[in-house]
């Protein structure tokens, strides 16, 4: 088990970076599927999802009151999402991580 979490560390952390992130850490792990990086790129694809349908709706606003919540959201969980991957935990996000590993349940 701890063999699997340092060998896949890497790529849990790189799926952290918004956007790119997701994309580099699933071609990083497309050839030895690692158990530990899987959980964090569904976690990782989760937030990069959520913040953009977050910042697409948000955006219709042009109030710092309704766009600063958001940010902190985002924050917070991406926040929890990379210090778990640092520590070598698989916990899931508050609220949406249990979501995010059963609606990415087909990614490896």
């Amino acid at each position: 088990m701890n063999n699997t979490i340092e060998a896949g560390k890497t790529a849990a952390i790189t799926s952290y970076i918004l956007g790119i992130g997701v994309f580099i850490a699933m071609s990083m792990n497309s050839d030895d599927k690692n158990t530990f990086a899987s959980f964090h790129i569904r976690q990782g694809l989760g937030i990069t999802l959520t913040f953009i349908s977050l910042g697409l709706i948000i955006s219709n606003f042009d109030s710092l009151l309704i766009s600063a919540p958001m940010w902190i959201f985002v924050s917070v969980l991406w926040s929890y999402g990379i210090f778990s991957a640092i520590k070598g935990e698989t916990k899931p996000m508050p609220l949406l991580g249990t979501y995010f590993q059963k609606w990415f349940s087909n990614i490896s």
